[in-house]
């Protein structure tokens, strides 16, 4: 298995694309440390599905904006597993809405979670890494980041700011044998796109060259690539898992 012996910890790894990384992780051999912040029934669940796979996995409730609830999670992951090999920072918001009726605590909100958040999540498991001069973050970042959303600014705002702090990380860490990377999803099949009209959703297949919403799946199976080692010189990079709409 590519991950025997390793210890992963998955950011808002309750349902969608952070559930898929769980359980593709463990899957392949690693103890995984679930977290999520509300949904304490979906973690369960999640977490019974890996030991019923004979695979070993915790749920921890932490809200990766808060730098309290990250370092006692962190210490609860270690405690346990004794260190963390692998972390993923995906966990992240929704607070859409035009810009000129974006309310101050929607944009600090999403800023909190999805980009403080990761800074809150690297911050400490990094230090852990860089001692053992190995490691692997992967941030969840977004294909909005790239290119911008209408009513999305500030979650393409946090996103973009995911891909400059991997890059950044990426330069600094190198030399301590940690790689960092980012995957940008595109149309995912989860309940953050579920809400989305039927009418809209047809408008955005036709901008798919592929012509389907991609699978939480389809982002696992990046993440699990980028954390093994098959993609041990691989850093710095944002990889699209999104059906062709970036090119």
């Amino acid at each position: 298995m590519l991950l025997e012996g390793k210890v992963a910890l998955v950011t808002g790894a309750s349902r969608g694309i952070g559930r898929a990384i769980a359980l593709s992780l463990a899957a392949e051999g690693a103890s995984v440390a679930i977290n999520y912040a509300g949904n304490v029934k979906a973690a369960e669940e999640v977490k019974k599905q890996i030991v019923d796979n004979g695979g070993k996995a915790i749920i921890i409730q932490a809200d990766v904006s808060d730098a309290e609830a990250v370092e006692n999670m962190i210490n609860t992951v270690i405690t346990t597993y004794g260190t963390i090999d692998i972390l993923i920072n995906n966990a992240g918001i929704t607070r859409d809405t035009l810009f000129a009726r974006m309310k101050q605590q929607d944009w600090n909100a999403v800023i909190d979670t999805n980009l403080t958040g990761v800074y809150n999540c690297t911050k400490m498991v990094a230090k852990l890494m860089m001692k053992k001069r190995a490691g692997k973050i992967i941030n969840m970042a977004s294909v909005v980041g790239l290119t911008g959303n209408i009513g999305q600014a500030n979650y393409a705002a946090a996103k973009a700011g995911v891909i400059g702090l991997t890059k950044s990380l990426a330069r600094e860490l190198a030399a301590r044998g940690i790689t960092v990377n980012a995957v940008a999803p595109g149309f995912i099949s989860t309940d953050m796109t579920s809400v989305i009209p039927e009418k809209a959703k047809e408008n955005i297949l036709h901008g798919i060259p592929l012509g389907k919403m991609g699978s939480p799946e389809d982002v696992a199976n990046t993440v699990l690539f980028l954390v093994s080692d098959g993609a041990a010189y691989i850093t710095g990079q944002v990889i699209n898992v999104d059906g062709g709409v970036v090119m």
